[in-house]
């Protein structure tokens, strides 16, 4: 089955699933993507924070934030959340308020946007409560007779449920879902090329995208002049904006900057790059005939965590002894197979698993000591693991697509933990271009 292009440059170059894919779009409306947060957090009737259930679409969250603590007239620090979701899309998810009585939600009023209270808490809302996300998504615009499709999804569904789920691949959003850039920017910066960084940050266009910013982009590449492009580029590529500003100023200080964006986009960059790694680390472990859900000799695994979640700080390797007692507690959900996000500390066996990894890594040309980055020494990374496979059970329906007459529509439902993509499951069924998918 072959690949995308697109997901070739992100270091996934196979499917698990032999059978063809669905096709079909995502998105076609908002309903069509509904995400909701699983949280273990339970709400009392006091405490300094208030705490609701926000549902939403065609927000971004941090725009949505904004726009509510303008209306309130408070600081937008008061407001936390366990983490940014679609915007195409609907979601529901909680949030929390600092020192907001109950009767002050009623002042906000905005579009697409509801808010239930929940109670209060004298703890706020934040990333560590988040398990995962449940997901409703419906697949529209399916071509394929009532018989075929029932035949696919079947055998795709079969083969993910003997495979206890598919690979934890990071997906597509990743690295820019129209255009992939952020870890070949974060290949420039661990190379120290801060210059070609900042530089394709800005300027490097992809076929995808808007064709003026594509012209835009490519004038300035060939150019290099930012004066001239910031009267050009659009105003919401601010990021690319914020760094020609900066460049103006100081035309040889590109580690500069980076230093204009904030700290988890610079992070962004080296993540991407590592990501690509552990991408290719995965495929090159399949193709190599090594299981996802067991572990063999030489395997580096991690535990579950009170949440029922993966704990990559506590890890052991397995030796030819653990083997069948680490394989017992991967059946039972309790253990995981994890691969590195290749750093400074790294540590790879001598084994049929550590092999594959120092290959990938070997045939990419980096070396571990590549990611000490003097020029920006916060984004320097010491790596950490992450568990293989997603385990995912996903259920589905089919019916008669309302908005393509003659069409079918495919609704799938799963859960996740955090930290996964929903794409990784997605892309099995639908075998498609990533554009089709965003």
């Amino acid at each position: 089955m072959q690949v995308p292009d697109i997901e070739k440059q992100t270091g996934i170059d196979l499917y698990v699933t032999e059978t063809e894919g669905i096709g079909g779009k995502l998105k076609q409306i908002s309903e069509d993507f509904v995400v909701e947060e699983v949280t273990g957090r339970e709400e009392g009737k006091e405490g300094k924070y208030l705490i609701l259930e926000l549902t939403k679409k065609n927000w971004e969250t941090h725009h949505l934030i904004r726009d509510m603590s303008r209306i309130l007239g408070i600081s937008s620090k008061r407001f936390g959340f366990a983490g940014t979701k679609d915007k195409r899309a609907l979601t529901i998810q909680r949030i929390s308020i600092y020192d907001l009585e109950t009767e002050d939600v009623e002042r906000i009023k905005l579009k697409d946007v509801d808010l239930k209270v929940l109670g209060r808490s004298n703890k706020d809302v934040g990333l560590g409560d988040l398990v995962g996300n449940k997901f409703k998504i419906i697949v529209r615009d399916i071509d394929l007779p009532q018989e075929k499709l029932d035949n696919r999804l079947l055998n795709i569904t079969s083969t993910i449920n003997k495979l206890d789920g598919v690979p934890n691949f990071f997906g597509i959003q990743r690295f820019g879902s129209r255009r992939p850039i952020t870890h070949l920017v974060g290949e420039s910066i661990v190379r120290g090329d801060i210059e070609k960084a900042a530089i394709d940050y800005i300027g490097l266009s992809f076929p995808d995208e808007h064709e003026k910013t594509k012209l835009v982009r490519d004038r300035f590449y060939k150019e290099r002049n930012y004066i001239e492009s910031l009267k050009e580029y659009p105003v919401q590529l601010r990021y690319e904006r914020a760094m020609m500003h900066y460049l103006v100023n100081n035309p040889d200080d590109f580690a500069g900057a980076f230093g204009e964006l904030s700290s988890n986009m610079r992070n962004m960059f080296v993540h991407a790059c590592q990501s690509y790694i552990y991408n290719r680390i995965i495929c090159r472990r399949i193709r190599g005939k090594l299981p996802l859900n067991e572990a063999v000799e030489g395997d580096i695994v991690c535990f579950k965590n009170k949440q029922g979640l993966p704990d990559t700080s506590r890890l052991e390797t397995v030796t030819s002894s653990k083997v069948k007692g680490i394989n017992n507690l991967i059946r039972r959900g309790r253990a995981f197979v994890t691969a590195p996000l290749v750093g400074t500390s790294t540590e790879f066996t001598d084994s049929s698993p550590g092999n594959i990894e120092k290959e990938i890594l070997h045939q990419t040309g980096f070396e571990q000591n590549d990611f000490h980055i003097p020029e920006i020494p916060r984004i320097t990374s010491k790596g950490r693991r992450r568990e293989i496979l997603l385990n995912v059970k996903p259920a589905y329906t089919i019916a008669d697509d309302e908005l393509n007459e003659g069409k079918k529509k495919v609704t799938l439902e799963f859960c996740l933990p955090k930290g996964s993509y929903a794409t990784t499951v997605l892309r099995e069924y639908m075998k498609a271009e990533p554009a089709d998918m965003s």
